[in-house]
């Protein structure tokens, strides 16, 4: 009986942990993972370059080949469109653009890039 008991406990085990892998997706963004237990190391622009942070459009590359010896990227930000990347399933471009959005709205800024201030004049 023992034997028995141990056998359906083991398959219930493997069945639900496989269940679990294969729909990952579905929940895993739903749990904290605390910051600093990937990205323990300073970032510079080649560190970025390497987590996938540059696109056609927004191209690291020449600051890696100048021998750029700023810092790299905010990493506030970069946290923010990385949670986007992962949550949304978007990539780089798409994230970067809704992370933007997101601080233009904070900021009473519309999507445009103009101000929605009331009192607002504009000159051009």
């Amino acid at each position: 009986m023992a034997g028995y008991t141990l056998y359906v406990v083991s398959f219930f085990f493997l069945l639900s942990a496989t269940v679990l892998y294969l729909t990952r997706d579905r929940w895993i963004h739903r749990i904290p993972f605390p910051n600093y237990i990937y990205h323990r190391i300073p970032s510079t622009f080649a560190n970025d370059l390497e987590d996938g942070f540059t696109s056609s459009d927004f191209d690291l590359t020449g600051n890696v080949t100048s021998g750029d010896t700023r810092a790299g990227l905010d990493e506030e930000g970069k946290r923010e469109v990385r949670k986007i990347m992962r949550s949304k399933k978007v990539g780089f471009d798409e994230a970067r653009r809704l992370y933007t959005e997101k601080k233009f709205a904070k900021n009473n800024i519309g999507p445009d890039g103009l101000p929605r201030d009331p009192k607002f004049v504009s000159f051009s």
